[in-house]
Parts: structure tokens; C-alpha cells; sequence
């Protein structure tokens, strides 16, 4: 029987199709050749982009070939379950997917993974929110790893100017496992030639970031587990930090920044004085806290979402932005000394005009513009084109930015902040009452989506859920009310047209939506050709 130390040590590496798995898989083996060890890898391809992934299975005998005297080890060309050392992965759910098959072992597998996601055809297909939670992913890498490390690969390689292939070599390197030094790594790199210079960069930016987590593991293990949201916790003010629990922390601090860059630090306070309300009806339904103020976190995400809606004074915001340009220039692969122009094209209508006048003056422009629409024409609107790499574009966007201020003036923001009250004023009344109510309602805020008409019908079929189905609706139990409601949403964002949401609002006793007329437009045929 072989003893430990003669064991092979078994890697599986995971990327998608175009990442450059192949290329990590030969530095690993020139980086052993390099370091006098004998190795080995095989690839099990997978189909094109992200509805499969390539694997590389290779494996590294721990004993420099020297010292073996002529023998030559055994290696085995596929991976066995329960039976790797190392799991290195470009990808957080590809990741998951190893440890599904068995692939990992809690007392024995390291596992190195991307924080990033490329979202499966599946979860790109729901019409609601399909993507799998990724807090869940990070708990199953967790529960299945003798030791993990999450990073943010997309930001490294970005960061460096290189391919992902060089970042994962550089947390491999990291890891441990292998028994070469740093030298070997890189001398594997110099050999592959073009590129080989930003390949370095971002394999020492992440053997760093991961020898350093390495090192502090034990007082860091949370903030590697989700760094985003540890950062954004320990930004918290100490006022807020003290005035609600720890389980809100993250998200009331992405939530309040957010806000208060929307409008100023008046709105963060109007954020958290509504969120503040929530708590404390939810200390009343969950006096125990069983649920770890569920509620209150998930109504930190939607209403900031909610609150910082869009307008055309955040898209001008948004797209004077310098990460912006910097993310144009990159997609456009633009040279150091390369010129971009770049044309931004609106087409406002009454709807956005309407936004930022007073209540008096956008009633009597929608109106006017709604008799146009009774009439047979389209709604009015006119195409806007703007040069933003010029001084004239830029100085537009600017403005338009800078009608901040106007925003609370106008009618939109109005419009917005009652039904914001309106929701919170249920999800308080029924949190009182039974907490799932109040939770499932807080959900609800998931129909609120897009821009234009999507983001109005979203709003209106969730308040239509609250007022005729959570509110008023007659039930046997509460339990029954909940999961009423959860169908209703579920019903909601599965179609489109809304059929599925009123077949379960009558399901429930509830009335379903209005039918809103639609003016009829006439289209003048045209001429027939004449005969040849």
C-alpha cells in the first residue's frame, strides 16, 4: 500500500468555453516539469459557453523524479469522487456542480472558486428573478471544502489586463498543494511567450490576494466567504450599525448608499427612517427573531431598488460616468492612443418630460397627450442624439444630470413615494399580524422590474396583490393567506400577460385585474402594385 506522501495529488480545474482552461492545464504541467516532478492531465470537454463546462483533471507526484530512481509513477486519467485535493473553478455554480457529483470531500478537498456567475440558460429564460442564490452556492462550497477561497476574478483579471487562466494559476500556486515554488509558476508563464508579461500581473495579484487570506484565514474566513458584502457592512455608520441588528448590516449599508447617491443624505435618512419602521413591526411578528429579520433585509433591497427608480436624470448620471467610457473603450478593445466617439441616443416622450414638472403641468401634458393617443396617433415623443464624447454632449448630459434637485418637485417622484408608502404600510400591517405575511408581501417588490410600461405593470400588479388579495381577501388561516400570496407572485412574473396572476387571484376569492382599453388604430393599406 502506498502512504500518503506517494499519493498523487489530484487536481480538477473548471472553466468555460473560452476561458482558457486548456492553457491553465499546460502551465500546470510545465510548471512541474520546470520544478522536476513528474504529472500528468486529461480534459473532459464540455459544450460551447455556458451551458457546459471544459474539466481538467491532471495529476502531480509529490516526489521530484530524481529521487525515483528510474521508476516511473502510475497515473489515472479520470477523476474519482471524493478523491481530489485541489477544485479550482472560474465560476461560482461550476463549482457547485463538482461538489454535486461527489467530487469534493469536506476532510480533504481545497476549494478555489470564482465569486462571479454566467447565468445558465435556465435562469436566463425566467421571466421573474431565476438565478440561484448565491448566498446557498457559497454555504454548499463551505459545508464540502477542508479550506476555500472565493475571490472576485473578474475584477483581478480586469485589474491586471490578462485572461482568467492566469488568475486561477496564481491562486493554484497559493493553495499549497502543490510542491513547487513560486519560480516554477512563473518560469511556466515566460515559456508561453505573447502575453506572458500581463500574465504575470494577474498571476501575482492572485497568489497574493489568496497568500494573504491563507495567512489571516481564521480572522478573515467571512470576508472571503462574501467579500462584497463584508465590505459593505464595515462601511456602515456607527449610528445605523447600532440602531439594527447584524443580519441587516450588508444590506442596509448597500441600500443606504445607494439612496443617498441617487438624491443627497436627506433621502438616506427618509431610507432608513421606512426601514426602521419594518423592524419594529417585525420584532412584533418574530419577537424571538427565529427568522434572523428576514424581512427587514429583504425590504433593505427593494426599497432601495424602488427609491432609486429610473429617470432620465440618473441615465444622463449614469452615462457621464468615467467607468462608463472606461467599460466602452474596453469592449471596443481601444488602443492606448485610439480616438472613441461615442453617440448616446434618447427618445423622450411625455412620460419623462411629464416626470419632472410639477403635478398640475404633467397632468395637463399627459392629458393632452392621452387625447392624441384616443385619436389613433402614437404617443408623442421625439429622437434626441447626443455626441457625449464632445464638449456640447457632455455639457447636455451634465445638465440633465444636474436636475437632481428637480426631482422631488416633480410629479414622478410623487407618484413613486406614495406607492412606496403604500406597500411598506402593508408589509408593516401584516408582518404585526403573522411575519410569513409581511415576508411574502416584502417579496412582492420582485414584480417591479425594467422601465416604461413593464415597470408600470409591475407596479400595479403588486399592489393590486396587496389590496385585493393580501389586504382584503377573506381566508380560513394565515398560513393559507401566505401562500396565496406567494402564487399570485409566483403567477405574476411566470406570464407575461398577466392570465396566469388573474386565473390565481380568482383561485383565491380575490377580483382579478381591470382591463384597460386600448385605443384602435387604423392603418391606411397600401396601394396594390399594379399588374406587370
Amino acid at each position: 500500500m502506498q502512504s500518503a506522501q506517494q499519493r498523487p495529488i489530484t487536481v480538477l480545474a473548471c472553466a468555460l468555453g473560452g476561458e482558457g482552461g486548456g492553457v491553465l492545464s499546460g502551465w500546470l504541467i510545465d510548471a512541474a516539469r520546470h520544478a522536476g516532478y513528474a504529472a500528468q492531465s486529461t480534459s473532459i470537454p464540455g459544450v460551447a459557453q455556458r451551458t457546459g463546462a471544459t474539466t481538467y483533471y491532471l495529476e502531480f507526484y509529490p516526489v521530484p523524479q530524481a529521487a525515483l530512481e528510474g521508476r516511473r509513477p502510475v497515473f489515472s486519467l479520470y477523476p474519482v469522487a471524493g478523491q481530489i485535493d485541489l477544485l479550482v473553478s472560474s465560476e461560482l455554480l461550476e463549482a457547485v456542480r463538482q461538489v454535486g457529483l461527489g467530487m469534493a470531500d469536506a476532510s480533504r478537498t481545497r476549494i478555489i472558486s470564482a465569486l462571479g456567475r454566467t447565468l445558465t440558460t435556465a435562469e436566463r429564460i425566467a421571466l421573474g428573478d431565476g438565478r440561484v442564490d448565491e448566498a446557498r452556492l457559497i454555504e454548499v462550497l463551505r459545508a464540502h471544502s477542508r479550506e476555500h477561497h472565493l475571490l472576485d476574478m473578474a475584477r483581478l483579471t480586469s485589474e491586471a489586463g490578462t485572461v482568467v487562466s492566469a488568475v486561477m494559476l496564481g491562486t493554484v500556486a497559493a493553495s499549497g498543494v502543490l510542491p513547487f515554488d513560486r519560480g516554477a509558476y512563473e518560469a511556466a508563464i515566460k515559456t508561453g511567450g505573447r502575453g506572458a508579461e500581463a500574465s504575470l500581473r494577474g498571476f501575482a495579484i492572485a497568489f497574493d490576494q489568496v497568500a494573504t487570506a491563507r495567512r489571516g484565514r481564521e480572522g478573515m474566513r467571512e470576508q472571503v466567504a462574501n467579500p462584497k458584502h463584508a465590505a459593505a457592512a464595515s462601511s456602515l455608520p456607527p449610528a445605523l450599525a447600532t440602531r439594527f441588528p447584524a443580519a441587516v448590516h450588508a444590506m442596509l449599508a448597500l441600500g443606504h448608499a445607494r439612496v443617498v447617491q441617487y438624491q443627497d443624505p436627506a433621502y438616506g435618512a427618509l431610507y432608513v427612517e421606512r426601514l426602521a419602521r419594518v423592524l419594529e413591526a417585525e420584532r412584533i411578528g418574530d419577537p424571538g427573531a427565529a427568522h434572523g429579520f428576514a424581512v427587514t433585509r429583504e425590504v433593505a433591497r427593494w426599497l432601495a431598488l424602488w427609491m432609486a427608480f429610473d429617470d432620465i436624470v440618473r441615465v444622463a448620471d449614469r452615462k457621464l460616468r468615467a467607468s462608463r467610457h472606461r467599460r466602452v473603450r474596453a469592449e471596443v478593445k481601444a488602443a492606448a492612443g485610439d480616438v472613441v466617439k461615442l453617440w448616446d441616443l434618447f427618445r423622450p416622450g411625455v412620460r419623462e418630460i411629464a416626470a419632472l414638472l410639477p403635478p398640475w403641468l404633467a397632468q395637463a401634458l399627459v392629458r393632452w397627450d392621452a387625447r392624441r393617443q384616443q385619436r389613433g396617433l402614437q404617443p408623442w415623443s421625439f429622437k434626441l442624439a447626443l455626441a457625449s464624447h464632445t464638449v456640447s454632449g457632455a455639457l447636455a448630459l451634465r445638465l440633465l444630470a444636474a436636475l437632481r434637485g428637480q426631482r422631488r418637485r416633480g410629479q414622478r417622484y410623487a407618484q413613486e413615494q406614495a406607492l412606496i408608502e403604500h406597500w411598506l404600510g402593508g408589509i408593516v400591517q401584516l408582518t404585526r399580524e403573522h411575519w410569513a405575511q409581511g415576508y411574502e408581501v416584502a417579496l412582492c417588490a420582485r414584480l417591479i422590474k425594467g422601465y416604461g410600461n413593464t415597470n408600470e405593470r409591475g407596479k400595479e400588479n403588486l399592489l393590486h396583490v396587496l389590496d385585493h388579495l393580501a389586504l382584503a381577501a377573506e381566508f380560513v388561516s394565515p398560513a393559507e393567506r401566505v401562500q396565496a400570496i406567494a402564487q399570485a407572485r409566483d403567477a405574476a412574473l411566470a406570464d407575461d400577460s398577466g392570465k396566469a396572476l388573474d386565473q390565481t387571484l380568482r383561485q383565491h376569492g380575490a377580483a382579478p385585474r381591470i382591463v384597460k382599453p386600448v385605443p384602435i388604430r387604423f392603418v391606411r393599406r397600401a396601394a396594390a402594385p399594379p399588374p406587370a
